[in-house]
């Protein structure tokens, strides 16, 4: 594989899809991985919604990556990413902190941008997508602090400020000038 895949973590509210989307916007060379999710169809995330059984048989069937389940959904990485990757494609996958370890495994090429916010701004913005109730709210800024599992090599950026400084800050991270 000659792409990277490019894992963009961090805790629910802190803008990890609205992030990739401007990276992609801003350069040419990153792709996104269309995730499976066991929810509902929503405007806010580009993914495709299946029910509970429709993703457990595409399991079995090898259809996945990687996969995982996460706040009462499954989620999966389609294995077609490798396709992408051995084109020599930068592939941007938002994915939970708790898989890294078999993203790793899976994929060598993997590099790993870890968003953060401030707390009231990650509340803001879970109380502004409305999916979450306050206790779910209040849940999800408890688990915010969770780090990357040890051995997996993670740069930090803070997403609390503008856009699009954030997408200046992981594209500096991803594809440094060489003098």
């Amino acid at each position: 594989m000659s792409g990277r895949l490019i894992a963009v973590v961090g805790p629910s509210g802190v803008g990890k899809d609205t992030v990739m989307d401007a990276m992609i916007a801003a350069d040419p060379r990153l792709g996104r991985v269309r995730r499976v999710i066991t929810r509902p169809r929503t405007d806010s995330e580009d993914f495709q919604s299946v029910r509970i059984a429709e993703f457990e048989a595409m399991a079995r069937a090898g259809a996945f990556a990687i996969w995982w389940s996460a706040h009462g959904l499954s989620y999966g990485i389609p294995s077609g990413v490798e396709a992408e990757l051995a084109r020599g494609r930068d592939m941007l996958a938002n994915l939970s902190r708790g898989v890294l370890g078999q993203a790793q495994a899976r994929f060598p090429c993997l590099q790993v941008i870890a968003l953060t916010a401030r707390p009231e701004v990650l509340a803001a913005r879970l109380s502004t997508r409305g999916r979450e109730d306050h206790d779910d709210i209040a849940r999800r800024l408890a688990r915010a602090g969770a780090g990357v599992p040890d051995g997996v090599p993670t740069t930090m950026i803070d997403n609390s400020g503008p856009l699009d400084g954030t997408v200046q800050a992981a594209l500096a991270v991803l594809y440094p000038v060489r003098a």
